[in-house]
């Protein structure tokens, strides 16, 4: 029996605590239910969102991408450097997206063919990509010059923001490519067992690559509907970014081992912790209070993991 209901409570867990925390919020907090509260729920999460599900992918594959920091920062200031002397918004984005995309395909590279730890390589590239953003916008904050920038992740449609749109479509992709494709099938081989995965006539390096180049480009995406969000960009060297990417990945049961997980996992990870900030934020809880709790709930999520990990089949 025991057998039977683990692997049920690892697969349909997250879900089952997450509707779990709704109720309770919905029971116990005022305002909780309210349209502008959910709404604003799905404008914030956006942007993790659209880097999570790509990150899902690439940690399922067996990599550890903390670049995504670097990308979410220092794509929108490439990109509002071209929206500023063009004006053009969607080139401004394409710009965005292909900067993260150079960053993924190079952190492939270095992970298959140098054979360096991803998280090492990753580390490296997101040192590298956080000062190419203080050289390109001479250290100062870069603001948006025409409408159009801001209209990519601030208009509404049907009460919703463009930018919570173009995640649910992000997420979408990634959830269809992880479970209904080849590659899918390939990532959870790749990140089970490669060698075996290999002998089976697997590309390896090429599906690590692919994984990391998307990750990438996720994350660029990100930090252009962040930017358009909030109608600046500004360099810096700070990591929290992929920690709460990380955190949605982990919460959600992907393992960090690798070969085990799924997009839709980490959308209610992410969804669980956002609903838990927001439930501390409506009840007022001190900060310093959510910090402990939230890094009680993922060292959980991490433990869990690697308690099932330990069992025998």
């Amino acid at each position: 029996m025991m057998a039977q209901v683990l692997p049920a409570a690892r697969r349909y867990g997250i879900a089952v605590v997450t509707v779990a925390l709704f109720g309770l919020l919905a029971a116990t907090t005022d305002g909780f239910l309210s349209q502008a509260n959910f709404r604003n729920i799905l404008d914030q999460q956006s942007a993790l969102l659209i880097a999570a599900s790509f990150a899902t992918i690439t940690m399922i594959a067996g990599g550890f991408d903390i670049s995504a920091a670097s990308v979410f920062v220092v794509a929108p200031l490439f990109a509002l450097q071209v929206e500023n002397a063009t004006g053009s918004a969607g080139l401004a984005l394409v710009v965005g997206v292909a900067v993260g995309l150079v960053v993924g395909v190079a952190n492939g590279l270095v992970v298959t063919a140098l054979k360096v730890n991803s998280f090492i390589a990753t580390l490296a590239t997101s040192f590298m990509v956080f000062g190419a953003g203080f050289l390109i916008s001479d250290r100062s904050v870069l603001r948006a010059s025409t409408d159009a920038y801001p209209a990519i992740a601030r208009t509404r449609w049907w009460g919703i923001t463009t930018g919570a749109w173009i995640a649910a479509g992000v997420v979408a992709v990634a959830w269809i490519l992880l479970s209904r494709t080849r590659f899918g099938r390939h990532v959870y081989a790749v990140g089970g067992n490669a060698e075996a995965a290999r002998l089976a006539g697997v590309h390896v390096a090429r599906v690590k690559t692919v994984a990391f180049a998307l990750a990438g480009a996720a994350a660029g995406l990100a930090g252009v509907v962040s930017s358009s969000r909030t109608l600046s960009a500004l360099p810096s060297d700070d990591f929290s970014f992929v920690f709460g990417v990380i955190a949605a990945v982990v919460v959600g049961g992907t393992s960090i081992a690798g070969g085990e997980g799924a997009v839709w996992r980490t959308i209610a990870g992410a969804f669980f912790i956002a609903l838990m900030i927001n439930g501390f934020n409506l009840h007022q809880v001190d900060p310093i209070w959510q910090r402990v709790i939230q890094g009680a709930v993922i060292l959980a999520a991490v433990s869990i993991d690697s308690w099932t990990q330990r069992r025998p089949t």
